[in-house]
């Protein structure tokens, strides 16, 4: 069937042709998408994931942190997003602030959510006197869910092309003449994303966990989830369409907003690494209370 639709596309395939639907439950009077179900399924899966990092000895938290964790991090993840989006792309939605609550009109902002989750954890770790350095190490480890499934999900919405390209995995996308685009076939960059802040960095994240000592360094796997995730996004972004609201940064600077937002975590990332031995110290696990 590929071969045929490949032929039928100009010697490309045509998002059309793979009857993709960004709503995946639709009830008529009530639609559940795919984003929110990305959301919820990375958010899910990353709770699962950190019960295991948890069980592992040298835990920074106890099970009754972790599901406090969750909430507060979602929270982080979906305000952090949204005003992310707005302050970085689309600041002219503080001109109508109830535009800013539409979060089902799409917009958020992955570097806004990190912000976010991080200052959710940094809260729950003062409440509890907890080390808020190696909290986010693990929760590091489990955040390439969410960046797969969402990059997923923007695939099927049709959204964030790449830019055009020859390639025979190239698709043409619909809605880029409408965009004020040309429509060539173009770069899948929602995929490469995908493949490369979610799968590679999880893969990454778990060899360093599993397999070294790096969860004993405070910082250290936050640290590589950064540089990981800084260099992912700063290559992809060459093979993505930037924000049309954004050209004139592309023609002042070389680089887009998201390349821009990578240089500071980049260079973090690189910092955490290489303080992190100097941070390593003895590790007690922290336990819930002890049941008679």
């Amino acid at each position: 069937m590929l071969p045929t639709l490949l032929a039928a596309a100009g010697g490309h395939l045509h998002y059309a042709d793979l009857h993709l639907n960004p709503v995946a439950i639709n009830l008529g009077f009530f639609q559940i998408k795919w984003y929110s179900l990305a959301y919820i399924s990375g958010i899910l899966l990353g709770w699962l994931y950190l019960m295991k990092l948890l069980a592992a000895p040298g835990a920074p938290m106890a099970r009754r942190h972790a599901d406090d964790l969750v909430f507060y991090a979602t929270l982080g993840i979906i305000l952090g997003g949204r005003l992310g989006y707005v302050i970085f792309y689309a600041p002219e939605m503080f001109s109508n602030p109830l535009q800013i609550l539409m979060l089902w009109e799409g917009g958020m902002s992955f570097h806004g959510g990190v912000l976010g989750t991080s200052l959710a954890i940094i809260w729950l770790a003062r409440q509890h006197k907890l080390n808020w350095l190696r909290i986010h190490d693990y929760v590091a480890c489990c955040a390439p869910f969410g960046l797969f499934f969402g990059r997923l999900a923007n695939f099927v919405n049709g959204e964030l092309w790449g830019k055009p390209g020859d390639v025979p995995w190239a698709i043409v996308f619909r809605g880029t003449v409408a965009a004020g685009l040309p429509e060539p076939a173009r770069h899948p960059s929602q995929l490469y994303e995908a493949g490369l802040e979610g799968l590679l960095l999880f893969v990454v994240l778990w060899f360093f966990f599993w397999r070294t000592d790096s969860r004993y360094q405070p910082g250290k796997l936050t640290g590589i989830f950064l540089l990981g995730y800084g260099m992912c996004r700063f290559f992809v972004e060459f093979f993505r369409e930037p924000d049309r609201q954004l050209v004139w940064l592309v023609d002042l600077t070389g680089l887009h907003m998201g390349q821009w937002l990578c240089l500071p975590m980049i260079a973090g990332g690189l910092f955490l690494i290489a303080t992190a031995p100097g941070r390593r110290k003895r590790i007690e696990a922290i336990t819930g209370p002890s049941v008679a």
